[in-house]
């Protein structure tokens, strides 16, 4: 999870009202399966199945997001590379997005998770809608 210094580097508040409002930023978790371009689906369904999550998300250099790999994506040919079977560019929310406008949002869309990034596109972690709900009432 960022500390003070990495929330002063990505210019989110660390002092004041809008600090001490729950964020995507604050929520996430960072225990998220992730994976390589080039890594083979077959130990990443591995990593899946014992993760609380779904799905893995592809990373490139810096940890930029790329892609996603859903569990259904995850049955077939063990030795396919994540480049060819997964998601380019899912959707993501930025970490000072308020936790209780994304836990709206979410039970709009009938959504559980989101992703959550900085400016460039850095995987930071993943949220949970239950969650984000807990925190803001």
């Amino acid at each position: 999870m960022p500390g003070k210094s990495d929330w002063l580097a990505r210019g989110l508040p660390s002092d004041g009202e809008l600090a001490s409002r729950p964020t995507a930023g604050s929520c996430a978790h960072d225990d998220v399966v992730t994976c390589r371009l080039d890594e083979r689906v077959g130990p990443v369904r591995e990593r899946v199945d014992a993760s609380p999550y779904g799905f893995a998300l592809v990373v490139g250099d810096r940890g930029v997001l790329l892609g996603r790999l859903r569990r259904s994506t995850l049955d077939g040919d063990r030795d396919a590379s994540a480049e060819s079977l997964m998601e380019p560019g899912p959707s993501t929310v930025r970490a000072d997005t308020p936790a209780d406008e994304l836990a709206e949002r979410l039970r709009g869309r009938e959504l559980h998770t989101a992703i959550v990034s900085d400016p460039e596109g850095r995987l930071m972690g993943v949220v949970l809608r239950r969650e984000l709900e807990a925190v803001a009432r």
